[in-house]
This record gives structure tokens, sequence and C-alpha cells, in this order.
């Protein structure tokens, strides 16, 4: 007799936290030329977009106030085309269109740094505050001590 699953019970061990930071995953990005995985980076925001690359083109020229075409596109996501990097304000313009936040953790992540949804920041400012605070104590304590050990 098969034993059927109990569908009202919480599953503890199949939860999983939500991503906090944006960023692409290791694997997604491999390789060690910087030039490559911008191309990559590039390639993989035009690919998850729902949009066409001829709509990204079009809303980045409305954000910059001139024209970006498609073959631009195809040039800044194509590793072969060494002559034709993506500039930092088509960059900004590019996750403005896409709304692939990963690309701004991509770049974080070149300087140990994550980015994370600004609704997060008071979170990171109690952890902060309350590790700051125990380091305190902790100096406090052995100050004590010490003082107690002197007379």
């Amino acid at each position: 007799m098969s034993r059927r699953r109990d569908t009202l019970t919480l599953e503890l061990f199949d939860w999983q936290p939500p991503q906090v930071a944006v960023g692409f995953a290791k694997d997604q990005l491999p390789g060690n030329r910087l030039a490559s995985r911008i191309s990559r980076a590039v390639a993989l925001a035009l690919k998850d977009c729902s949009l066409s690359r001829a709509e990204v083109a079009a809303r980045m020229s409305d954000e910059l106030g001139y024209p970006v075409s498609e073959s631009m596109l195809d040039a800044y996501a194509s590793e072969a085309k060494e002559g034709h990097k993506i500039t930092l304000e088509r960059f900004i313009a590019l996750v403005e269109a896409t709304g692939c936040h990963d690309l701004l953790g991509f770049v974080a992540e070149l300087y140990g740094y994550v980015v994370v949804p600004e609704r997060y920041a008071s979170l990171i400012e109690l952890h902060l505050l309350d590790e700051h605070e125990r380091e305190v104590q902790r100096r406090k304590q052995a100050a004590e001590a010490r003082w107690r050990a002197g007379r």
C-alpha cells in the first residue's frame, strides 16, 4: 500500500530563503577576461528579458536621448566583437531597459561587494549595530576584569 503525501504539513527541509543580493550565478559568467564576462553578462540580460532586442534598443534610445541600435546590442553581447565595448551610460540604460539588476551585482562582485534592495538597508544597519553593541559589551567586561585584577 502506498502512502499518500501529506500536503498540509510544511516541508521544513525543502524551504529555501529568498535571494537577497542580486547577481549572476558563478557558473553563468565563466572565464578570466573581464571583457568576455561583460559580454556574457549583457547577453544574459538580453536573453532573460521579456523584450526583444529591438524593444530594448528603443527603450535605451529613449533613456539616453540618442539612438541605440539592435546591432549595437548584438555587438555588446558578442565576445568576438572586441572593438565594441558597452559604455557606462549605455550599461546603466541597459539595466533600466531590461530590469536586469543582476548586472549591478556583477559589477559590485568584482570588488567584493553585493547589491541588495534598499528595503534591507535598515535591517543590515540593525545587524551592524547589534554587532557593535556586543563588541562594546565584551570590551567593557575585559576592562572590568582588568580593573578587578589590579586592585
